[in-house]
């Protein structure tokens, strides 16, 4: 192995030198049994004082990567980190790591960062144990949020969920890397495909959403005089979104569609009580009235398709994890 420091860094030699020794035995460049240089002839190879070089063997001896044996020099010993990288599997984690390396620095995450939180992470599992990750992947921030804090509710403290949305994994590497490195990634059934062609490493599923409990309540209080519009960003979910307004407001019966692009938006809105919204058609609050009431259509999952899809996958995760 070649023993070098680079003075530029902004990282001291001692520092240095210690991580390229740890680093030496845990990808199997330095192997169990291998004689290291002594103190002297490694200070004069990289340049540095014995000190240096003393400290660090000091440091590593501590801690039982490697051992001084009387009359024949410093040792590298059949540590945990030593074994780890003889097994064949330390090859894979090796390309993973060095896959979170790439993903850090594709989003600007400076390496000094990167330990940061793969070390807290690394404490809150050890700390909870153990749990399936699944993303939600949605269209819009907020409204995934909401999907993502709903399931996890649902689902209770034996899995983490992760909300993104469609245009984030499209546009950041980061995004992307997170959902191809969960157990589970749920999304809508008319957007699963699309999902699958992004994340092509986890297991893709779907599962339908209801007009949520909050929707349907502000619905049902709606005054039966009252003149609704209902807005929505995509013209091919105006007919069911109309549909569903009318379904749970049935007294309703002056009630007008539109969509962000209808002209004469502005009058039709100017001519309303009330404005039912679709999730990411907030622009339309904008052109509102004083005084003009106004609400999100927002959707939850169906409970039901949580407990007949998600449940019987999370369980056969967990099986797998146990018997691995």
């Amino acid at each position: 192995m070649e023993f070098s420091v680079d003075r530029d860094l902004p990282v001291p030699l001692r520092t240095q030198l210690q991580g390229l020794i740890e680093y030496g035995i845990a990808c199997g460049e330095l192997v169990p049994g291998e004689l290291l240089p002594s103190v002297r002839e490694l200070a004069e190879r990289i340049g540095v004082a014995p000190m240096t070089v003393s400290q660090v063997y000091g440091d590593l001896k501590a801690s039982g990567m490697i051992e001084t044996r009387p009359g024949s020099g410093t040792f590298v010993t059949s540590s945990g980190r030593a074994r780890l990288a003889a097994r064949p599997e330390a090859t894979e984690l090796h390309r993973r790591i060095d896959a979170l390396i790439d993903a850090g620095t594709a989003a600007g995450i400076r390496p000094a960062e990167l330990v940061s939180l793969v070390s807290a992470r690394a404490f809150y599992r050890d700390s909870v144990g153990a749990r399936t990750r699944i993303v939600m992947i949605g269209l819009f921030t907020d409204a995934t949020a909401s999907y993502a804090r709903f399931i996890a509710a649902r689902l209770g403290n034996s899995v983490t969920v992760e909300p993104l949305t469609i245009s984030a994994i499209e546009r950041d590497p980061a995004a992307r890397a997170r959902a191809n490195s969960a157990d589970l990634a749920v999304t809508f059934v008319n957007r699963q495909r699309e999902v699958m062609s992004l994340v092509t490493n986890t297991k893709v599923v779907s599962i339908s959403f209801i007009p949520s409990e909050e929707t349907r309540k502000a619905l049902a209080a709606l005054d039966s005089l009252a003149r609704v519009a209902v807005i929505s960003r995509f013209p091919d979910f105006l007919p069911i979104m109309k549909a569903g307004v009318q379904r749970f407001a049935p007294h309703v019966e002056h009630l007008t569609g539109a969509t962000l692009e209808t002209p004469n938006l502005e009058d039709l809105l100017s001519r309303s009580d009330v404005v039912v919204f679709a999730s990411g058609s907030e622009d339309v609050l904008a052109k509102l009235q004083a005084g003009v009431t106004a609400f999100e259509y927002r959707h939850a999952p169906d409970t039901a398709e949580i407990e007949r899809v998600l449940v019987p996958l999370i369980n056969a995760t967990d099986e797998e994890r146990k018997a691995s």
